[in-house]
């Protein structure tokens, strides 16, 4: 596994050793202790989630506050994504930054995303199947979101010809600008 840092601070990309022959490929998508000695890290993930969207479809940018922040490490199993995390920790270098990455079932490119980010993607492909590892429970009273078209993220989801399919409640999500006004981050 090769990993790479990203411009956002404790933002990783793992690329894996991928062996191909006649009959297929295989690799390894998690070892904890090289993800350990690789990213400096000591990550106890405690809960595998996995959604299918289809084209278009837009999860985010959600996050979870306080104690029951989650870390992500986050891959496409079937498909292609753009995937982004907005850095939303204030004493950050990064603040308020944001990085996007194409995740899919070519590259197996996985992206590792710390506490104290927003996460969201976009469906590329027809369909896709995405997964993802985090370190806390889900805990719906701790759970937020930033709309995912917010000005002052200016975030290129790179949907020019796509329809944008949200569900209720991500349409009806706040701007950043509301979270921090309301003493929320």
């Amino acid at each position: 596994m090769k990993i790479e840092e990203t411009p956002l601070d404790g933002c990783f990309m793992l690329r894996p050793r991928i062996f191909e022959d006649e009959r297929g490929s295989f690799f390894e998508s998690y070892n904890k202790q090289s993800f350990d000695q690789l990213t400096g890290l000591q990550v106890e993930f405690v809960q595998d989630n996995q959604s299918v969207s289809k084209k278009g479809v837009l999860r985010g940018l959600h996050f979870q506050t306080g104690e029951y922040s989650q870390a992500k490490l986050v891959r496409v199993i079937k498909g292609e994504v753009l995937d982004v995390a907005v850095d939303l920790r204030p004493n950050s270098k990064t603040y308020k930054q944001h990085f996007s990455i194409i995740l899919n079932d070519e590259n197996n490119v996985q992206f590792f995303i710390p506490r104290g980010f927003a996460h969201g993607f976009i469906t590329l492909s027809d369909l896709a199947v995405f997964a993802y590892k985090c370190d806390n429970y889900y805990n719906k009273e701790s759970e937020l979101g930033i709309i995912y078209n917010d000005p002052d993220l200016a975030i290129d989801w790179s949907a020019n010809d796509i329809e944008i399919l949200l569900s209720e409640k991500d349409k009806e999500l706040p701007l950043l600008k509301d979270l921090e006004n309301a003493g929320k981050l």
